[in-house]
């Protein structure tokens, strides 16, 4: 800025304290407007869009470097108004309430740029009042806003870091966190080694005396464990196109996951409005390819035919769930007028972005994969005939793996899902995006180890069912996460109402749901290749 030249001054959401994602617009409440022209402003990205940013002109005759005081115009109502105070502390203790009628502005400034503001209630109008009840605003009211500049000593470059909250992001308790993590990781790899190897070597030394035995020796020796299931193990798994769909969206979710993280690393995204959401959802668009080549190829091995339905499903799984989650909750906002009730102009556009980006990258993929990695590959030859399988104890059932995969990884990462719903669901703003990549890496191999181990002895028991079991163990996790955030939602928030809940709910089931997808589908390629490697 040059001295004196305007500076707009825009008014954002306002919602309550104990849930950040309820917003409504600013003017919404009877608060004073400037007299000063109007201006029109436009979501700049489709992040904005997306999280409920209604940018609203305050109206104030600001210029830089230049105190000012600018009368407001009345508001007048055909009826009393009901609207939340706050508490206003007094002189003997108690506590009254307070209508924000006018503001009081302080800029700060460096060099020539606006690096600090700070926004306070100037002499509130007191109504006595018990905390927590509605208060009558007059019907009509007539304040002045000043503004006030400072010479700043903080940079422009680091203006948002009186926001971030390093006491809380960086306790103890969190790296304390990620040392038991990363202990879990290293007990975990040496145990899944030790029992590989001891329990392998023992079957490799089995089968090499085997081959020293004719034919005959050979057919009446005693063949037991996953040796015998090597003629099953490759069969195509039940209900392989949504099995495939799963396997390419778990890969592209990861892809996200990892790209969107460093670039959070690199660049400051909290910064800008929407920003982190913007870039999730134009990284998604542009790995939609990484979806279809891995589930089309799989789906091909697997001997699917109907490849364009399965790229369909691939394509639009995850999109479908955000998004019919999302219209859900929408229809829950627009009755309360909240400013999160996305507009009819953004559903197009989230529309438009699957059907012309997403769907035609995902094609490209499915096509490149059927092509270079739809051939089988399997080391030996699948059985005409199904074996069956013999019964086992009920602790090698799959339903038993699959609930006792999901407990080693949610305990490597509880801890860090606080901080982030706490970051999300609060006024946090989540910035270590290094504990996150750590977090994220840590869960990836005690989840790999620990359905090496379920798939291994699933295997000894002489059960090929290992497709789903690898991939739903893994999954598990989201359940787990999911159940935590039920404690979390009654014992550290203070949401109540339609609302809220449904939001929150709704909101935690679509993260839950892409969690477990990611899990699953890392933990069934390790799987895949651990028992291609026992086979040759």
């Amino acid at each position: 800025y040059t001295d004196t030249e305007e500076v707009v001054l825009w008014m954002n959401t306002v919602g309550p304290y104990h849930n950040r994602q309820e917003t409504y617009k600013y003017f919404s409440l009877p608060f004073c407007v400037g007299t000063k022209r109007a201006i029109s402003h436009y979501h700049e990205t489709l992040g904005e869009a997306l999280q409920g940013v209604e940018l609203e002109f305050s109206g104030l005759d600001i210029k830089f470097k230049g105190e000012s005081k600018t009368k407001m115009r009345p508001i007048a109502w055909t009826s009393p108004v009901r609207v939340w105070a706050i508490p206003q502390p007094t002189v003997d203790g108690s506590s009254q309430e307070a209508a924000l009628n006018w503001l009081s502005v302080t800029g700060g400034f460096r060099s020539a740029r606006v690096s600090l503001a700070h926004c306070a209630p100037a002499a509130p109008v007191v109504w006595p009042g018990a905390f927590g009840f509605a208060c009558m605003l007059p019907r009509a009211a007539l304040s002045s806003d000043s503004v006030k500049w400072k010479k700043s000593d903080v940079k422009f470059e680091d203006r948002f870091d009186k926001y971030l909250d390093p006491s809380f992001f960086q306790h103890r308790i969190h790296w304390f966190s990620i040392f038991n993590s990363f202990m879990m990781v290293i007990f975990l790899v040496g145990l899944v080694s030790m029992i590989l190897m001891r329990t392998l070597r023992k079957d490799y030394a089995r089968y090499s005396k085997e081959e020293e035995m004719d034919d005959m020796d050979r057919d009446l020796g005693d063949e037991y464990g996953w040796k015998q299931v090597h003629g099953d193990v490759f069969r195509p798994s039940s209900h392989p196109l949504m099995f495939s769909s799963l396997i390419g969206s778990g890969c592209q979710i990861f892809s996200v996951s990892m790209i969107v993280i460093i670039v959070a690393m690199i660049e400051d995204l909290y910064t800008e409005r929407g920003s982190m959401l913007s870039t999730a959802i134009f990284v998604y668009a542009a790995t939609s390819p990484v979806n279809g080549y891995f589930g089309g190829s799989l789906y091909a091995k697997q001997g699917g035919r109907r490849w364009i339905k399965q790229m369909f499903i691939g394509a639009f799984l995850i999109p479908a769930m955000v998004c019919g989650t999302a219209f859900f909750i929408n229809f829950i906002a627009m009755y309360y007028h909240a400013s999160r009730a996305i507009p009819f102009g953004t559903m197009v556009a989230v529309c438009c972005i699957c059907f012309f980006v997403i769907l035609p990258l995902n094609l490209v993929g499915t096509i490149l994969g059927r092509n270079l990695s739809g051939q089988p590959n399997f080391p030996c030859r699948v059985n005409a005939v199904p074996r069956p399988i013999p019964e086992k104890k009920w602790f090698m059932e799959p339903a038993v793996i699959v609930c006792l995969g999901g407990i080693l990884p949610f305990g490597s990462i509880f801890i860090e899902m606080y901080f982030i719903f706490t970051s999300f669901w609060a006024y946090k703003i989540y910035y270590v995006y290094g504990f996150m990549m750590l977090v994220l890496v840590i869960l990836c191999i005690v989840t790999v180890c620990v359905t090496i181990v379920c798939t291994y002895f699933l295997l000894n028991a002489e059960d090929y069912r290992w497709q789903w079991t690898s991939f739903l163990s893994a999954a598990s996790t989201a359940v787990y996460v999911y159940m935590y955030s039920f404690y979390y939602y009654f014992f550290k928030t203070k949401m109540y109402g339609l609302f809220q809940t449904s939001f929150y709910f709704g909101y935690m089931a679509v993260f839950s749901t892409t969690l477990g997808i990611m899990c699953g589908k890392l933990n069934h390629l390790k799987a895949n290749l651990k028992i291609k490697n026992k086979i040759y």
